[in-house]
């Protein structure tokens, strides 16, 4: 009697390629900055209708005109400088990484796991790092400034939308120095060079939206106030 042995084959499922896991990657960054830029579009709402909104005065029991425009120190700009010229280096490292792969993957080979010798040759997320704590810096000492002129959070309805604006925008703005810490330390963390080259990706498009969105909200500011 002849004995048939049938030998199954498990045939793991293949990974998505680069392509398609940077491709579900950025539908991920666009999911999360929806709710972030619907944030600013209410405050920016609230921050125009306040304006033209009179309050109660308890000592007259009349309705006054409260809105005093608040003069924003210039270190903003020299800020605003930092945080553009630190988008640039992050475009930089996003173009620099993804240059990596794309010359991995053309070889036909796996991509090698992130190391040493494999970092960037120009470290422009460590620039764009250092950019980054430099603008969270120079915002607190604006922050400083405005109160030293006497302008709290709490002392009149233009101030506390200062506060307000650049607080919640810094607040977001860390997210982006996480990430890049993160991405930053990927070789000692062994992770892929794929996957690294996607977390840059992802974190510089945040990166400049965060640019953007900052210039928008210093012109809010500067003209809308």
């Amino acid at each position: 009697m002849a004995t048939f042995t049938t030998t199954a084959t498990i045939v793991a499922p293949a990974l998505p390629d680069y392509a398609t896991r940077l491709r579900r990657a950025r539908l991920g960054l666009l999911v999360v900055l929806t709710p972030v830029l619907m944030l600013f579009v209410s405050f920016t709402s609230a921050y125009v209708v306040r304006q033209g909104l009179p309050s109660l005065d308890p000592r007259t029991a009349t309705l006054v005109k409260d809105w005093i425009p608040v003069t924003l120190p210039k270190l903003l700009l020299l800020n605003t400088a930092v945080l553009v010229l630190s988008s640039l280096f992050m475009e930089l490292a996003r173009r620099q990484s993804r240059g990596q792969v794309q010359a991995a993957l053309a070889t036909g080979e796996t991509p090698p796991r992130a190391s040493a010798g494999g970092q960037m040759s120009v470290p422009w997320l460590s620039i764009t790092l250092v950019l980054g704590v430099v603008f969270l810096f120079g915002q607190w000492t604006a922050w400083k400034q405005l109160a030293a002129n006497g302008f709290y959070v709490a002392t009149t309805p233009s101030s506390s939308f200062i506060y307000l604006l650049t607080g919640t925008h810094a607040v977001h703005l860390m997210g982006g120095v996480l990430a890049l810490f993160i991405a930053g330390f990927a070789s000692f963390l062994g992770i892929s060079l794929t996957r690294r080259s996607i977390v840059v990706d992802v974190t510089a498009w945040y990166w400049h939206f965060m640019a953007a969105l900052w210039i928008y909200i210093l012109c809010l500011m500067e003209f809308a106030g």
